[in-house]
C-alpha cells in the first residue's frame, strides 16, 4: 500500500503565489518560507479588516481510539469538496509538534489523498514558530531566575515561582527537576520542571490574539509567580514581555500552504486538546473568514474537549460564530468503543457498532447543545460492512441528524463532496450559536457545567485548597474567565479505560493553574500529565532518510 508521505512526495506542489490568488492574496502579501510555505505580511492583514466574514465549519469528532477517526484528514477532504463544487475555500489547522510526531502520531498533515503539503516540513520544524514559542518562554524563565539571583527586589518567594520551561519533545524526565544546583554562582536552588511546548500559555497567549500589540499585552499579564503575601508576579513585573513579543514577531504571521489538491491552506499555532485549548490562532481563522466564503477548521481530539474549548474559549474570547459542526467517526473506531479489540476490526460486527454509537450519539447531543447544525461523516475503510455503515447512520438519524459516507482518504476531494453539499445546505439556516455557560458564574461552577453537560459526570471531587484558589483567583478579578479542562482524550471520564459513554462517574480534579495572559483557568483532572511520555515504542526508532537523502517513516 502506498504510504501517506509517498502520497505526498509524489504530488506536484503548485506556486505558492497561484494558491494565494485563489483568496485573492497578492503576490507583495506573501513572506516566501523557500519554494512551498510563506507567511502573510502583517500589514496585509490588517487592511483586510471591515471585510464580512465567509462562513465557519467545525470539525470534530467521537473520542479517539488506536483504530483511527481521521479528523485532521476530513478537515482537508471537506475542504477539498467544497472547492471542487466551486466554493472559494480556506482550511485552518493546526502546527505539529514533534512530540507526538516522534512518539504515536508519526506525523499531522491529513492522510492519503487529503492532505496538506508539504509533508515532511509540516511535521518537522516546518516555518519554526514552535521553536519562537519556547524560546520566548524559556527567555521568561531564565529572566525570573536572574531576578532572583540579582537582588530579587520584587520579593519573590522562590516557593511560589508557578512558571516552568518548556521543550517541544515528549520527554517524561523532565517533569520534576531541581535547577541551580552547582553553587552560589547557578543561583537558589529550586524544585520546578518542564512541560512540552504547545501546553505552554505563551502558545496559547499566540493563538487567542489578534496582533502584535494584544500579544504582549497577554504576555505582559501572565501570572509566573508569588510573593510570601500571595499577590502576584506578573510577564510585565519581570520586563520580558517586550523581548517575548519580538522573538514572536514572525510567527505570529500565519503560515500559508496548500492541500494535494492545491485548496489553500493557514497552518498556525499547535495548542493540544487535552492539557491546552486545543485550536489554531484566531489571526490564522479571522484571516481566512476575510477571504474565503467557506474556512474549515478542527478542533483537537474528540467534542467532549476540542469542540468545547473551541466554542467556549476561542469563539467566545474572538467573537466568532461557528455556522455548522462536523462529527467525524469511523466504524473501526465506535467498534473498538463497543469493547472489540484491535486486531479484532476486521471482521463484521454490528452489535458493536451500534453500542459504540453510544459514544457518536453523546458526541452529536453536546455538539447540538451549542446551537449548531450538526452532520456526520463516516470517514471510510474499505473494510466496512454495509450493514455496519447502516448501523451508524440509524444511530446519526436517532440524533435528529444526517451521516454522510465519506472516501476521501482515498478519492481525495470526489470523495467529499456529498458532505460537502450537506455543509452548503445546513450553513443556509441560522445558527443559534451560543457558549454552554455565562461569563458571571463562578468559576467551580463553570466546571461543574462541563463536567454534568458534557462528560455527565456525576460529581466534581476538589479538595479545599482547589476551592479557596479558585475564590481567591474570583477575588482577584478572574470570574470572568473560562474553563479549560486538561483530561485525558480516551474518555468522557478521566480514566481512559472507561470507553463509550459512562454515566455518573466522578470527576476528581488534581490541580487548577491561571494563565491570566491567555485568559483562562486550566483544570487538570485525573492523572493527565503536561508533560506527555514516549511509548514503548515510539515512532522516532522508524524515522530516518533513505539512500537518496528522502525521509521515511513519517505518517
Amino acid at each position: 500500500m502506498t504510504t501517506d508521505i509517498e502520497i505526498a512526495r509524489a504530488a506536484t506542489l503548485r506556486p505558492m503565489p497561484e494558491i494565494a490568488a485563489k483568496l485573492d492574496i497578492p503576490e507583495e502579501a506573501l513572506i516566501p518560507y523557500g519554494r512551498d510555505k510563506a507567511k502573510l505580511d502583517a500589514a496585509y492583514i490588517d487592511g483586510l479588516n471591515g471585510r464580512d466574514p465567509g462562513k465557519l465549519i467545525l470539525v470534530t469528532a467521537i473520542s479517539p481510539t488506536p483504530a483511527g477517526e481521521g479528523k485532521t484528514t476530513t478537515t482537508v477532504g471537506l475542504g477539498d469538496g467544497l472547492a471542487r463544487i466551486g466554493k472559494r475555500t480556506a482550511i485552518c489547522i493546526r502546527e505539529a509538534s514533534l512530540g507526538p510526531n516522534f512518539g504515536m502520531k508519526g506525523g499531522a498533515a491529513g492522510g492519503g489523498r487529503a492532505q496538506v503539503v508539504p509533508m515532511e516540513s509540516m511535521n518537522l520544524h516546518f516555518t519554526g514558530d514552535f521553536h519562537a514559542i519556547g524560546a520566548a518562554h524559556n527567555l521568561l524563565a531564565a529572566m525570573i531566575d536572574n531576578h532572583i539571583y540579582w537582588g530579587n527586589s520584587l520579593e519573590i518567594d522562590e516557593r511560589r515561582v508557578s512558571w516552568k520551561r518548556v521543550v517541544d519533545m515528549n520527554d517524561r524526565a523532565l517533569r520534576d527537576i531541581v535547577v541551580s544546583l552547582g553553587g552560589v554562582a547557578n543561583g537558589f536552588p529550586r524544585q520546578t520542571g518542564f512541560d512540552i511546548t504547545v501546553a505552554s500559555e505563551v502558545m496559547a497567549c499566540l493563538c487567542l490574539s489578534r496582533d502584535l500589540a494584544e500579544l504582549q499585552e497577554r504576555l505582559g499579564r501572565i501570572v509566573v509567580a508569588y510573593r510570601r503575601d500571595r499577590s502576584p508576579i506578573t510577564c510585565a513585573d519581570i520586563g520580558a514581555d517586550g523581548a517575548m513579543v519580538v522573538l514572536l514577531k514572525d510567527a505570529m504571521q500565519p503560515n500559508l500552504v496548500q492541500t494535494l489538491e492545491g485548496t489553500p491552506a493557514f497552518v498556525h499555532g499547535g495548542p493540544f486538546a487535552n492539557i491546552a485549548h486545543g485550536c489554531n490562532s484566531v489571526i490564522a481563522t479571522q484571516s481566512a473568514l476575510k477571504l474565503a466564503d467557506y474556512v474549515v477548521t478542527e478542533a483537537g481530539f474528540g467534542a467532549d474537549l476540542g469542540a468545547e474549548k473551541f466554542f467556549d474559549i476561542k469563539c467566545r474570547k474572538a467573537g466568532l460564530t461557528p455556522s455548522a459542526a462536523v462529527v467525524v467517526a469511523t466504524v473501526r473506531a465506535l467498534k473498538m468503543n463497543g469493547g472489540v479489540a484491535k486486531a479484532d476490526l476486521g471482521e463484521e460486527n454490528v452489535a458493536a457498532v451500534e453500542k459504540g454509537c453510544a459514544n457518536l450519539a453523546r458526541h452529536i447531543a453536546n455538539t447540538k447543545g451549542f446551537g449548531v447544525p450538526v452532520v456526520v461523516a463516516i470517514n471510510h475503510f474499505t473494510a466496512d460492512t454495509e450493514a455496519e455503515i447502516a448501523a451508524v447512520r440509524a444511530a446519526a438519524e436517532a440524533q435528529g441528524v444526517e451521516a454522510v459516507l465519506c472516501t476521501h482518504w482515498a478519492d481525495g476531494g470526489a470523495g467529499a463532496e456529498a458532505l460537502a453539499e450537506t455543509i452548503v445546505a445546513l450553513t443556509e439556516g441560522a445558527s443559534h450559536f451560543a457558549p454552554l455557560y455565562p461569563d458571571d458564574m463562578s468559576l467551580f461552577e463553570k466546571i461543574e457545567t462541563i463536567a454534568r453537560r458534557i462528560y455527565h459526570a456525576g460529581e466534581v471531587i476538589a479538595d479545599k485548597k482547589i476551592r479557596d484558589q479558585l475564590r481567591d483567583w474570583e477575588a482577584a478579578g478572574y470570574r470572568d474567565l473560562p474553563i479549560c479542562m486538561a483530561k485525558t482524550q480516551y474518555s468522557f471520564s478521566s480514566d481512559p479505560a472507561l470507553i463509550g459513554a459512562p454515566e455518573g462517574h466522578t470527576l476528581p480534579i488534581r490541580e487548577v493553574r491561571l494563565s491570566a495572559g491567555a485568559g483562562f483557568v486550566v483544570v487538570i483532572c485525573g492523572e493527565i500529565m503536561t508533560m506527555p511520555g514516549l511509548p514503548r515504542h515510539p515512532a522516532a526508532e522508524k524515522i530516518g532518510l533513505d539512500d537518496e537523502g528522502r525521509i521515511t517513516g513519517l505518517f
